[in-house]
């Protein structure tokens, strides 16, 4: 389906206007590398891209999003502080759902800044509102940071707190594992088994056939070690749990949030210093304009479709079209320019727009 002009016109208008708000604007190629975005999100990436073959240059994508390229240019050429805006398409499959596009345009703004993470955060969202307050929609807040602090500050394996904040991203995932960490549901059965035999001290490898996969002898036994060790952990205490469930379920306005974040701190301290890097967000947003007093705030906000967020995270919605993907999604990537600048990081924030459902909205009247 074609992007109709309209859409254009308006991925025009909103790129001007990061423009003026001091942003370079700039460019990536639709065909990305397919090495570089397996080796962020694995193989689960093929799903949701279309991948094509070069002769020359191997494997390629079609461009799933620009936030990848575009911190890969400044992690290579650009000067901190740095801004900068974009506006084109990307691609994405649709296996399930015939209705939503494969390929549609994306305006966005990104925040090369290290000086004041949470003036940077509020400088984004602000922009973002301001641009988008025609259209009366609502906003979402999060901080997958003050979830990742929580998890660090368990006492238990660093093992087990990998294995959870592996999986922050997939909620069912890190349920079960929490539950089986926690002593609430037991190990799949056929690990079960596997592990009893290994007590029992069976030779588990002479049933297993022939060496024919990708893991080398000593990386299977390594990985049994590591499972029967795990199997001898205590379970992470229920009152760790409970708060970790506390902090899971948090869904208020963000003053409140912050205050009942405090309070919690008593139990876990470990997440203090994201509970302070929140008040000072929240600071720098009443400071720009924004009501921080009426503004969303969910702790698991954003952990089904931003993975490569690690802090603050915020959407905006049309409240009255549920039909309709968001208007704009948004957050920090700090880890992301470590992996992408191969070790060096810079503080970044950014966001993006879908003009198309800007340009709906706008045909439409309000929200």
């Amino acid at each position: 389906m074609s992007i109709k002009p309209d859409a254009r016109a308006e991925a025009l208008r909103l790129r001007a206007f990061f423009e003026a708000a001091g942003a370079v604007p700039v460019e990536a190629d639709i065909l990305q590398p397919a090495e570089t975005l397996l080796d962020l999100y694995g193989e689960d990436i093929r799903a949701r891209a279309y991948v094509t073959s070069d002769p020359l240059r191997g494997e390629q994508m079609l461009r799933p999003d620009f936030t990848v390229p575009v911190v890969q240019m400044h992690m290579a050429d650009g000067a901190e502080p740095a801004r900068y805006t974009y506006a084109g398409e990307v691609f994405r499959r649709q296996e399930q759902d015939t209705g939503r596009p494969s390929e549609y345009l994306q305006v966005g703004y990104e925040v090369f800044d290290g000086s004041d993470p949470a003036a940077a955060d509020a400088e984004v969202f602000a922009l973002f509102q301001e641009v988008l307050s025609p259209l009366g929609l609502r906003a979402a807040t999060g901080d997958i940071g003050v979830l990742k602090s929580a998890v660090m500050g368990l006492s238990t394996t660093e093992r087990r707190k990998r294995a959870l904040l592996r999986h922050i991203w997939r909620p069912r995932r890190f349920r079960a594992l929490l539950d089986r960490f926690g002593g609430k549901a037991q190990a799949p059965a056929a690990r079960q088994a596997l592990l009893a035999a290994l007590d029992r001290g069976e030779d588990v490898f002479a049933k297993a056939g022939p060496e024919n996969g990708l893991r080398s002898r000593s990386e299977v036994e390594a990985r049994l070690a590591a499972l029967q060790e795990d199997a001898a952990e205590p379970p992470i205490a229920a009152s760790e749990v409970a708060v970790l469930n506390d902090i899971l379920s948090l869904k208020e306005k963000l003053p409140h949030v912050v205050a009942n974040l405090g309070d919690i701190a008593v139990d876990l301290p470990a997440i203090l210093p994201a509970v302070e890097r929140l008040k000072r967000r929240m600071e720098a947003l009443s400071a720009r304009g924004v009501d921080v007093a009426d503004l969303d705030f969910e702790t698991s906000y954003g952990r089904t479709q931003m993975e490569y967020y690690d802090g603050f995270v915020f959407g905006f919605y049309a409240t009255s079209r549920a039909d309709l993907p968001p208007v704009a999604t948004g957050g920090r990537y700090d880890a992301l320019t470590e992996v992408l600048g191969r070790g060096t990081s810079i503080p970044a924030v950014g966001g993006v727009i879908r003009p198309e459902v800007v340009a709906l909205l706008r045909a439409g009247g309000a929200a």
